[in-house]
C-alpha cells in the first residue's frame, strides 16, 4: 500500500488570505486501484464562512468522503490540477513522470478555481507578483522550445524552470501562461509552431461570434508578440482586490457529471444529464439550462467537436453557483459532411451534430418547442450568415478563412433523421 497526502487549502469567498480546508489522501493498493479521501477540518467546518470545496462530491460534512474515480482524485481537485501543458512541464522539472500528488503540490497558485495545496498544515501566502505584458516574448519562446522538443529529453531544464514558476497551471493542452494587465489576470494562449491556422485570430474570432449568438463569453483580446499572435482570454475566476485578487471556486462539467476520461465513464458525457445535473446546484438553473442549450447549437454549427467536459465549468463568487462564461470555442474541419459527432450527446441520437437531434431533448434544458426552434433559427442564420466578417474584423487572414469555412453550418445539420 502506497500512501501520499496533502493539506487543501482555499481562499474564501472576497478573503485575500486563504485557509486550510481539509486534508486529502490519495492510496494505491496491492492491486494498483487508487483510492482517494478527503476530510473536512474540524476548525474548518467551524467557521460560519466556510464554503463546500464542490456541491456535488465534497459538501460541507464531517464525513471521510471516498473516490476511486479519476485515480482516487476528487473531481473539484482534479479540476484545480495542471492539464496537459502543465503536465508536461512538470514532469519535465521533475525529470519523469509526476504522479497525482506531485501535480497537485508542484503547480503554482495561479491554477483555476479557489484551492490550493501543500504539505503544512499552514497554507502559504498568496502569490503578490505576475507576468506582465512585456514577458510574453520569452514565454512565447520558452514555451515554442517546449514544443518542439516534446518528445525528447533535449529542453533546456532552466527555460522548463522558469515556465513553470511563472505560471502554467490553466488547464488545456495548448501553451499558455498568467499575465497581469490592465488590473485583470489573463490566460495567455500561444500559437503552437505546428498549427494550421493562427489559432489565437481564430478562437478570439469564436469568441466574437458567439457573443454576437448572444452567448455569455469570456472576454478576449488578441495582442502582437515577436511577430507572432497571441490571444488573452481575461480569467473569469479571478477579481481584483485591494491587496491581490479574489479568487471564485471553480469546477468543471466532468466534476458535475461524476465522469472522467476513460471509454466507460464517457457514458455520461451529455449535455441533457448536465442541463438536470446543475439544477440541483446553480442559482440560476433556467438561465443556465437555456445558455447551455445554446452553447451546444453554438459548438454545433462552427464544428467545434471538442467540446468535451472539461470545456463547460461553473463558478462561485460567493454562496452561489452559476455556469461560467463560454471559453475554448475553436472551429474543426472534418471532412465529412453528412454528419459529424459532439465530445458530448446533444439528444436522442447520441452525439450527432443535427438541427433534429437537438431539438429532440430540447424540454430537458426548459425549454419549449417553440423556444429551441427559434433558438436554432436564429443561431444557424447568424453563423452561416457571420463567420466571415466576425473572422476578418479582428483580422484572420484570408487563406486562414478558407482553411476554416467548412467548418460552420455543415451541410448535414439539416438533414431530417
Amino acid at each position: 500500500m502506497i500512501s501520499k497526502e496533502c493539506y487543501v487549502y482555499i481562499s474564501l469567498p472576497e478573503r485575500y488570505e486563504p485557509v486550510t480546508a481539509g486534508k486529502l489522501v490519495l492510496e494505491t493498493d496491492d492491486r494498483g486501484v487508487n483510492v482517494g479521501r478527503f476530510i473536512y477540518g474540524k476548525s474548518y467546518l467551524a467557521r460560519s464562512e466556510a464554503v463546500e470545496l464542490d456541491p456535488i462530491e465534497l459538501k460541507l460534512s464531517d464525513k471521510v468522503y471516498q473516490t476511486t474515480i479519476l485515480k482516487g482524485v476528487f473531481g473539484a481537485i482534479r479540476d484545480a490540477s495542471p492539464d496537459f501543458w502543465g503536465r508536461e512541464l512538470i514532469n519535465r522539472h521533475l525529470g519523469g513522470q509526476a504522479d497525482e500528488m506531485e501535480y497537485l503540490l508542484f503547480s503554482p497558485d495561479d491554477r483555476a478555481g479557489a484551492l490550493w495545496f501543500g504539505l503544512n498544515q499552514t497554507p502559504p501566502p498568496p502569490k503578490k507578483t505576475f507576468n506582465q505584458m512585456m514577458d510574453l516574448e520569452s514565454l512565447q519562446n520558452y514555451a515554442d522550445e517546449v514544443l518542439q522538443n516534446i518528445q525528447s529529453e533535449d529542453v533546456n531544464k532552466k527555460q522548463v524552470e522558469k515556465l513553470l514558476l511563472l505560471g502554467t497551471s490553466m488547464g488545456g493542452a495548448r501553451p499558455k501562461a498568467v499575465v497581469e494587465h490592465d488590473n485583470n489576470l489573463w490566460v495567455a494562449k500561444f500559437n503552437a509552431p505546428d498549427d494550421y491556422w493562427d489559432n489565437a485570430l481564430v478562437e478570439h474570432a469564436m469568441l466574437k461570434l458567439a457573443q454576437k449568438c448572444g452567448l455569455i463569453v469570456a472576454e478576449s483580446k488578441v495582442v502582437s508578440v515577436g511577430k507572432k499572435n497571441v490571444l488573452l482570454i481575461k480569467r473569469f475566476d479571478r477579481e481584483k482586490a485591494a491587496n491581490g485578487y479574489f479568487r471564485s471556486r471553480m469546477i468543471s462539467a466532468m466534476t458535475v457529471l461524476k465522469s472522467g476520461d476513460n471509454h466507460v465513464e464517457r457514458r455520461n458525457w451529455s449535455y441533457m444529464i448536465l442541463a438536470e445535473e446543475l439544477r440541483k446546484f446553480s442559482a440560476t438553473a433556467k438561465q443556465d439550462a437555456k445558455e447551455l442549450f445554446k452553447r451546444m447549437v453554438f459548438n454545433t454549427l462552427i464544428s467545434n467537436l471538442d467540446d468535451h467536459p472539461r470545456n463547460h465549468a461553473f463558478i462561485a463568487k460567493n454562496a452561489d453557483w452559476k455556469l461560467s462564461p463560454a471559453y475554448d470555442l475553436t472551429p474543426s474541419i472534418p471532412i465529412s459532411i453528412e454528419r459529424r459527432d459532439l465530445a458530448l450527446e446533444c439528444g436522442k441520437y447520441g452525439r450527432f451534430a443535427n438541427r433534429y437531434n437537438l431539438l429532440s431533448e430540447a424540454s430537458r434544458f426548459l425549454l419549449t418547442n417553440e423556444e429551441s426552434e427559434k433558438i436554432i433559427d436564429n443561431m444557424y442564420s447568424m453563423v452561416k450568415n457571420s463567420w466571415y466578417s466576425v473572422a476578418r474584423s479582428v483580422g484572420v487572414k484570408e487563406m486562414d478563412c478558407e482553411k476554416i469555412k467548412s467548418a460552420f453550418a455543415y451541410e448535414g445539420f439539416n438533414y431530417e433523421l
